[in-house]
Order: structure tokens, then sequence, then C-alpha cells
């Protein structure tokens, strides 16, 4: 705490020479969320991932980095997954003349038990480890009103949030993140235009132009009354050198005549639109986004044999809708429906031909790519939020006992969108056994479906600083579901299981801001 209140003093000193301090705010945040999940994870610590058809079973077929291999059960026999994890934010605001004023906020995250200082045994005390580190969230300069105009420039770390967050947000389950860049905001409250480049990683000296940026743009309408409109454009540069091989001159002038190992800077374009609003007492939420660009380092990622794709482009759309409606009378009753899409592209087949010519080159899978989505559909399902190739139809009814009680009860259909080939075999028991192993060619897909989710949310506003959720999600297992598909990891890595029970999820999350 010593070295926060240093770093504190010094920042907000060295800012007297431009304006002169008026106030001093101090804010923040306890988050304590007990989670539970059943027949869902495999149980392996220090392999998370179960391998469903080993390597040598898929010769020359591009899988990608994960291979066949699954983080998920579906297995009421393995281990249900528990723990109760905390944040805690700390933030201090420093308000100066001319619009000028300064944030600095940390956080620290952790589980419960992670980093306990005592060993009961021995008596032995010692130091927390590194999940024990506060880290530093948010620290940046703000000037409003700037050159007289209604602009907004923030430089140094900050949270961006675009519409909800659906495809960049502040949230990463219960830990936040931040980018480090300068951001404008043009705002007349009727029409708004926020832009920023951010700097995702830094490649120092090591090679002339290895950086990841970040850059957006977002222009807002708001002329109608409680509606918006709002079209954007986001572009990830992703300039690191990539190389399959390190070869003498020769081998690399082989290699060029080929077109092996020849990887160009990655630009992962988003181009999307979204609205919002209500009319009357109908709600709606409509975003649609598309995503092009070369993709090279994620065409390096499949690799059959030696060399990745270094012909793989984005080419993906992604779609979220919901429509709502609220009754005038007691408990306000709203029902409402909608879905969600992301496209899939799953081309590890290989032909006949291609699994017998030695000249064949390997083919990249690409879903659509959420980027820094804080949008979780449901926890049973989509826990990290990068879940892709799949889609989503729901309805549900939500309701308001009380002013400070509010419960939602929702059904969602889930499938996949683009399907697996998997080698041939037959199920024996809880193991697939390939039938022709090495003859890759020869396959069969995989089902599409995954089931049905019941989702129930409580959530009690106990005060206004002070808030409890309940929830609990019910997935009505597919038979498909243990076959699997490429679905997590923005659809790079497997989802199938050893059986297709039905699986829960529960939580308890409690919050109180100061």
């Amino acid at each position: 705490m010593k070295r926060l209140f240093v770093i504190l003093s010094v920042f907000l000193v060295s800012g007297s020479a431009f304006a002169e301090l008026q106030n001093i705010q101090v804010g923040g945040q306890i988050r304590i969320r007990g989670r539970f999940w059943s027949s869902t994870f495999e149980n392996n610590l220090r392999n998370p991932r179960t391998i469903h058809m080993p390597a040598n079973f898929l010769p020359g077929r591009s899988i990608g980095p994960y291979g066949v291999a699954s983080q998920m059960s579906w297995d009421s026999h393995s281990n249900d997954q528990k723990y109760v994890e905390q944040n805690a934010k700390l933030r201090v605001t420093a308000d100066y003349t001319d619009n000028v004023s300064a944030v600095i906020e940390v956080d620290w995250s952790g589980r419960w038990g992670n980093d306990f200082r005592s060993d009961y045994v021995t008596g032995a005390d010692g130091r927390g480890g590194a999940a024990s580190d506060v880290q530093l969230l948010q620290s940046y300069i703000q000037t409003r009103e700037t050159f007289g105009l209604p602009l907004q420039v923030r430089l140094g770390r900050q949270q961006i949030v675009l519409g909800d967050g659906w495809l960049v947000g502040d949230s990463q389950g219960i830990m936040d993140i931040s980018f480090d860049g300068i951001r404008l905001t043009y705002d007349n409250k009727t029409f708004a235009v926020d832009g920023w480049a951010a700097k995702l990683a830094e490649g120092g000296t090591a090679e002339q132009d290895g950086d990841v940026d970040f850059y957006g743009i977002a222009a807002t309408c708001r002329a109608v009354p409680k509606n918006e409109f709002t079209a954007y454009w986001l572009l990830v540069r992703d300039a690191r050198s990539l190389r399959d091989t390190q070869l003498v001159w020769f081998g690399e002038w082989f290699e060029n005549l080929l077109g092996l190992d020849d990887y160009d800077v990655t630009n992962l374009h988003t181009v999307g639109a979204r609205a919002a609003g209500a009319i009357a007492s109908a709600d709606y939420k409509v975003e649609l986004a598309y995503q092009f660009g070369n993709a090279d380092r994620a065409g390096s990622l499949f690799k059959p044999f030696t060399y990745g794709d270094p012909r793989a482009s984005y080419d993906a759309w992604a779609g979220d809708i919901e429509v709502g409606y609220t009754f005038d009378i007691a408990w306000k009753p709203r029902v409402f429906a909608g879905g969600a899409y992301f496209d899939g592209e799953d081309q590890r087949d290989l032909s006949f031909l291609e699994w017998l010519s030695p000249f064949d080159r390997p083919k990249a899978s690409l879903s659509f790519n959420r980027l820094f989505s804080s949008k979780t559909y449901l926890y049973v399902f989509d826990q990290d939020r990068n879940t892709s190739n799949f889609h989503d139809i729901r309805a549900g009814v939500s309701v308001k006992p009380t002013d400070s009680v509010k419960v939602s009860l929702a059904a969602h259909k889930l499938a996949a969108n683009a399907a697996f080939d998997m080698p041939w075999n037959v199920l024996i028991g809880r193991y697939r056994v390939p039938l022709l192993p090495g003859w890759s060619f020869l396959t069969t897909p995989c089902g599409k479906d995954i089931g049905y989710v019941a989702e129930l949310n409580i959530d009690y506003q106990y005060s206004k600083d002070l808030s409890f959720k309940l929830t609990w999600e019910h997935l009505f297992a597919d038979r498909d579901l243990n076959a699997g598909n490429f679905l997590y990891r923005n659809g790079f890595e497997f989802g199938g299981g050893s059986n297709s029970d039905d699986a829960d999820y529960v939580a308890f999350d409690t919050r109180l801001k100061f």
C-alpha cells in the first residue's frame, strides 16, 4: 500500500504545473462469487485436455493448435468444479481546473485458498505468491472540452466499452481488462464519434515492426429519443514475425519458390452496426458484424506437418438480436425473444487425393473472432466468452415482484454451425476406437446439436450500493454433445466429451460499491 500512495502522490503533484487540484474522490468495489459446475469439466489437473483422437490417427489433417482434445467432459462421473473467487478495486479520481482530471485504479483477483500464508501442519508462515499481487487496472489523464470543443481526450491505461461489450468490453469474468493507448471522444449529445489507438504488445528492438496494435472508431447517433444507432470499424494488427523453419539460404529460396513459410502481417478487420432502444413498451437490441483480412498469425497454428497456412484469411459474420415487450401491470412482466450467431469454418477434412499427395497445402479453419468480449451467453457453455461456431436461440420472461427484486427465466437452444469430420470410429463405452487408423480421409461428420438450457437469474438490490445475484443453468444435453465440434477459443479448441450427460451451473454473486 505504501508504494500505491507514493505513486498516487507523484501522479497528483505532477499535474500542479498545468492545473490546480480541486478535489479527490476515492471509490471502488468488492465482489465475491461462489461458483459450481457439475458434469462439465475434465479432472486431469496436469493436462486439462483429454485427447479424443491421437494425432497419429489424423495424418495430413490441419487440426489446429490443440489437436482433437477437450477440456470438457459432459460426464456425470467427472468431478464437480467449485470455488469462491473475489475481486477488489480501488479507484482514485483527481479533478483539476480547466476540465483536467486524472484516474488511477488498482485491482486484485483471486480464489479463496490459493495463497494462504500458513501451513497448519508445520506452522511455517510465508508470503503470498504472485496471485496476491495488486495490478494497475487504469491510469490515465483526461481533458474535457478540449480546444473549446465537446472533445474528451484520454491518455494512458483505460477501459474501453463498445456498446454493451459484445465485442469490446471491460470485463473478463470477475476480472476487468484495460488497454494502453489514447482515446478521443467527440460528443455533442445527439451525435458522438469515438476513436482509439491501443498497444496490445510491444516488440521492442527485436524487430523493426513487431508490435500488436488495436485501433477502433465508432460513430453513434442519438437523434431519436431513447434510441441509439452505432456504426464501427475495428482493426487488430499483429506484426510479430512468424517462421516455421530456420534453413540455410538454399532452403529458404526453395520455400519462397513454393510459397511456404511466407507469412505477412495479420490484419483482422471488423466492421459492424448496432441499434438499441425502446419504442413505447417495446425494446430491442440488434448488432451485426463482419470480419475480413489476412490471418497469417492464426494460419500458422494449423500445421499438419512442418508448415502452416500463409494464405489464411478472415471471412465470417456474427450477430445478436433481442426484442422484448413490458406489460404495464403488476410485477412489470417482460417477455423477450432473441438469438445469436457466430459464423464457423471447419476445413479439417481431407480428400483421398489430398491425403495421398506429399504436396498438399495446409488449410486453416477460422471462425468468427470475438475479440475482447465481455458478453457471456451461458456459463455452463460459454464460460470464457470465446465460444464461436455456434448459434443460440432464446426466449424468456422477467418479472419484478418488488422494486428491488428481479426474476428472469429463459430457455436456450444451442447448436454448432460447422461440423467436425471425425475419422471412422466406433464408440465402445466412453471411448472412440478408430476403425482404420491413419486413413484420415475416411470420416463421418459429428452431430451439431448441443442441447437446451434452462436459465434462472434472481437479482436483489439490497441497497443502492449492495446487490446479490443467484444464477442457475441446467443443460439438457443432446446425444451429439460427446462427439463434439471445434467451438472454444474462437473455434480453435475441440468441445467434445466422454458422455452426453446433463450439466448444471450455480453461482451466487455479491457486489458492494463504495
